[in-house]
């Protein structure tokens, strides 16, 4: 167990490093929106720093697969939080982005959430019965529930809701990729090809995953990475925990302590979302922008 959940740990360091390398490039890119959302991503596709923060993002999640095949998604899960406070420190260290009071305690808050499932996880919980109906239920309510935010136009101004739903996509994405190990484990003698092909969940996360990286690189065109990123980590980790007990029976710690500090992170996470997608604040020019812009 602890194998895989230091796998988990090193997926969550290269995703942060292939997300810091798609956001240094937001300010020459182009958005992907309505008609022009093919050439957009095309143009991504061309550039060689996104393009190469894309390789190791993949990298990290082989080694996510790996985990989530070998442990409770909620405990994986939980490791990979540790890439949101990557991401924040290397944003203000290299990019020189800042945030204003109210922002800092979003995302104080955020890194406490984290902390408190950390402590709330214990080796050997046990796992239930995978229930498909219900994980396709919770993916056409959660779907509804992340593209509610594209229709305030603040939320659309300023990133928020193109984060959130990258979030939302990247957990689906999760709970689909853990649904997928589980039925390759307890499969036929048919070839892993075949199977892929004939598998449900696989289609599901590669689609939750593209819309995942295309919400979150657009979210990067108008909001700084240290507001962008723990909104979208912190819902892409709320879902599998939280999913991981409706759809694979996965249970809160047995211990009356722990069980309260995962219920209290999940809410204190939610809440500090809802901070940071409040904030009005206009995001200032980073260092990376700033001097690209006297070069030129």
């Amino acid at each position: 167990m602890i194998l895989y959940l230091s796998l988990a740990i090193v997926a969550s360091a290269l995703m942060a490093i292939g997300l810091l390398m798609m956001k240094s490039r937001s300010a020459d890119l182009p958005v992907a929106a309505g008609a022009n959302t093919i050439g957009a991503i095309a143009a991504w596709l061309r550039d060689p720093m996104w393009i190469g923060g894309l390789g190791v993002q993949c990298v990290g999640w082989a080694f996510y697969l790996i985990a989530v095949s070998n442990a409770p998604v909620s405990m994986v899960a939980v490791m990979m939080q540790g890439g949101i406070a990557l991401f924040v420190i290397a944003s203000v260290v290299i990019l020189g982005e800042r945030a204003t009071p109210q922002e800092w305690a979003g995302i104080g808050a955020i890194v406490l959430g984290i902390l408190m499932l950390t402590l709330s996880v214990r080796g050997g919980e046990p796992e239930g019965a995978f229930a498909p109906g219900t994980l396709l239920m919770l993916t056409a309510l959660l779907t509804v529930a992340g593209l509610a935010p594209m229709a305030v136009a603040r939320l659309n101004a300023s990133g928020a809701a193109a984060a959130i739903l990258s979030g939302v996509a990247f957990g689906l994405a999760a709970l689909f990729t853990k649904a997928m190990t589980l039925e390759f484990t307890a499969g036929t003698a048919a070839s892993l090809a075949l199977r892929i092909l004939s598998s449900p969940y696989a289609y599901g996360l590669i689609v939750a995953n593209i819309a995942g990286i295309v919400m979150l690189q657009n979210s990067f065109h108008s909001a700084r990475g240290i507001i962008a990123m723990p909104l979208s980590g912190a819902l892409s980790n709320i879902v599998p925990i939280a999913g991981g007990m409706i759809v694979f029976g996965e249970r809160l710690p047995a211990g009356s302590m722990a069980a309260a500090m995962r219920v209290g992170a999940f809410a204190l996470t939610i809440a500090a979302g809802a901070l940071l997608a409040g904030s009005r604040a206009q995001p200032p020019e980073d260092r990376i922008v700033t001097r690209a812009a006297v070069e030129s």
